[in-house]
């Protein structure tokens, strides 16, 4: 049973489930694929995001959801997401430059849920567009499908920070995304703005500290609360709301070899 209708249709069905059983997910991608093994397909993306998620797709069966989204957002590109959960996957439209998601299900009750078990089973460009009443639909800079004729129902329209934010802090992805890895020193961007997150404890302290005075990876994995998993989890966050300034060259940046799995 299709999530989204076909080209032929105006609209996103109302009346069908919005997640499907994973095993039929499973029959039709395969079917798509005329047999491929590979359960996530890369291969009609644009070649720079391409290329940004090959990094990580070496020895898996899925690629981690945060890296997905982080490579949507470094190259403002609109991603369709099948994302597995539980026994059921989870149609995620991101419009990157807009910063928005689309989700069938409430974003609150999606964040409510254990993050650290969202795996992406397949990637594609978006099938959905956005657009305002009587506005033509804006999209990202990659044209969408031939078939794309949907536009996405406000209702189902959330804002991308808070779910970046959250899957950064309790998705499974423990170390440094590539792009902020190895000799770097960190700090909060002045006016960086983080009302609409959920931030407090230890968090919230480092948070402070970090608009204050520039850190490398191992300061704030020694400060209170943190260790190196954490630590990378905040940075993580904080480069997905576009709050961190990055510095090579600042006297603080340091390479303790904790590099996101990429090698200098």
């Amino acid at each position: 049973m299709p999530i989204f209708r076909s080209s032929s249709s105006k609209a996103v069905s109302r009346s069908k489930p919005p997640l499907r059983p994973v095993s039929d997910f499973q029959r039709t991608v395969a079917d798509t694929a005329r047999g491929e093994d590979s359960t996530t397909r890369l291969t009609s993306l644009n070649p720079s995001v391409l290329e940004d998620l090959r990094r990580f797709e070496t020895g898996r069966r899925a690629i981690d959801a945060l890296e997905v989204l982080a490579a949507a957002v470094r190259h403002g590109r609109n991603l369709l997401l099948h994302v597995k959960l539980d026994d059921q996957v989870l149609p995620l439209t991101v419009f990157a430059i807009e910063r928005l998601v689309h989700t069938p299900l409430p974003m609150s009750r999606l964040l409510a849920g254990p993050l650290v078990t969202w795996h992406v089973m397949n990637v594609e460009p978006a099938r959905l567009q956005l657009a305002a009443p009587g506005v033509k639909p804006l999209l990202a800079s990659d044209p969408p499908p031939a078939d794309t004729t949907a536009v996405a129902p406000a209702h189902e329209l959330a804002a991308l920070g808070p779910l970046l934010w959250e899957l950064a802090l309790r998705g499974s992805r423990t170390s440094l995304l590539p792009e902020i890895a190895g000799t770097m020193a960190y700090r909060i961007a002045p006016g960086a703005d983080l009302g609409t997150l959920e931030v407090s404890g230890h968090a919230s302290r480092a948070v402070q500290r970090l608009r204050k005075q520039t850190a490398n990876l191992r300061d704030v994995a020694s400060w209170p609360g943190f260790d190196h998993e954490s630590a990378s989890r905040l940075l993580n966050g904080l480069y997905l709301q576009a709050a961190l300034v990055l510095s090579r060259s600042h006297p603080a940046a340091t390479n303790d070899m904790w590099d996101g799995g990429q090698k200098h």
